[in-house]
């Protein structure tokens, strides 16, 4: 029975509703992170640390959300990270989320992992586009991929430098997850008991990642085209490799996976168009800080001079005013949206960006704010490290180089 998405409150409702329908194996895959996930539980768990210190008696009868997101309009401060493999939790789950971010008036950013083409997502849901790219051994290929993202007139493209090698992610061992697929008496029962999540498997074959096929001769069928990522990062991807990309892109450059802000410095001088403050959602390297811990100095190091987005732990609209407040452009929202999407496909994306919306708008008037740019740190109590709770100002804490 399709599930109701109006019973849905929160995005944690929406994640309970997919781990119901997902085999444990795949929830487990995008839920999870890397080692003990020390990172993944603080990107919440920072949020949860910084207070709103309201104010009072201001007219908020009227809420403005829209902001400026890479110098164009987005009718709310966020945009939709890019997601690999998401059709394995739903099919058709990559197009869902791009017209769910449509509909909401949101960039929306294509993985170089999907499982839906750069060109399936432009002529299935036209609206602000951005490009993801991994960046792989194989350069003519990684070319190939950012030609086909600017023929398709994408905006904007997004390269990932977290990245060098990929997270150890003990969930997936314990589970029996593999790419390809492996089919042990372990998972294979975990498949049986999801009949709605096999019934489509079985009646429509693996996803298949669109954009890789070709990536290597030798990978012939979906799971042998994804388990050859992994084996295609580069590693020796440089800062003379980023620029060189800087030079040849003619549109938006945007790079993602920026914790310290020396290196956002160096990126925001070389004629980048805006950071992502990212550490993979907590699934590469474990014990990196916090995005919202790490955002600060970040925001005081590029000083003005390109926006400033936030990645990871953003579940509830309130959190969107904390990352403003503490000086990001806007947030990108990675697994909230993939929750919607495996627990109800576009209904669920769709939902997933509506409960935000409503929380959003309910912290501003909630606030005393009635726009966006009334967003700023005065909204901020943090108490001190030695336990005085009698109140004071949130500031920015000094860079550390």
């Amino acid at each position: 029975m399709p599930y109701n998405v109006s019973k849905a409150y929160s995005i944690e409702d929406l994640r309970r509703v997919a781990k119901r329908r997902l085999p444990r194996a795949v929830f487990d895959f995008f839920d999870g992170g890397a080692e003990d996930e020390v990172t993944l539980r603080d990107n919440t768990a920072a949020f949860r640390r910084i207070h709103l210190l309201p104010e009072i008696l201001n007219d908020v009868s009227a809420i403005d959300t829209s902001t400026t997101l890479l110098g164009a309009r987005s009718a709310l401060p966020m945009a939709i990270a890019p997601t690999g493999a998401v059709g394995f939790g739903r099919r058709g789950g990559d197009i869902a989320i791009a017209r769910a971010a449509v509909a909401a008036g949101i960039p929306y950013t294509l993985s170089s992992t999907a499982t839906a083409s750069i060109e399936q997502i432009a002529s299935a849901a036209p609206g602000r586009l951005w490009f993801q790219a991994y960046i792989l051994r194989n350069k003519p290929f990684l070319e190939g991929l950012i030609e086909r993202a600017r023929a398709a007139d994408y905006e904007a493209l997004v390269i990932t430098v977290d990245l060098p090698v990929g997270g150890k992610r003990e969930r997936d061992f314990r589970n029996d997850f593999s790419v390809p697929f492996s089919f042990t008496p372990k998972n294979m029962l975990d498949f049986v008991r999801h009949p709605g999540w096999l019934a489509d498997i079985i009646r429509y074959g693996m996803p298949v990642m669109e954009n890789l096929i070709g990536l290597e001769a030798k990978a012939i069928n979906s799971t042998a085209i994804a388990s050859s990522v992994g084996r295609n990062y580069d590693p020796s991807f440089n800062w003379d490799s980023l620029q060189k990309i800087r030079d040849s892109w003619p549109r938006k450059l945007i790079v993602k996976g920026i914790l310290g802000p020396g290196d956002a410095r160096r990126i925001a001088s070389m004629g980048c168009d805006a950071v992502v403050v990212s550490n993979h959602g907590g699934r590469q390297l474990d014990s990196a800080v916090a995005t919202l811990d790490a955002l600060p100095a970040v925001v005081r190091a590029v000083n003005g001079q390109i926006p400033v987005l936030l990645d990871g732990g953003v579940r509830r609209g309130s959190d969107v005013v904390k990352a403003l407040a503490m000086g990001a452009e806007g947030v990108m929202l990675g697994r909230a949206t993939l929750f919607g999407a495996a627990a109800a496909g576009e209904d669920g994306a769709v939902r997933a960006l509506t409960i935000l919306k409503d929380e959003l708008i309910r912290t501003m008037q909630l606030c005393g704010v009635r726009s966006t740019a009334e967003i700023d740190a005065r909204l901020l109590f943090q108490r001190d490290s030695f336990g005085d709770q009698s109140g004071k100002a949130f500031h920015i804490a000094p860079e550390i180089i």
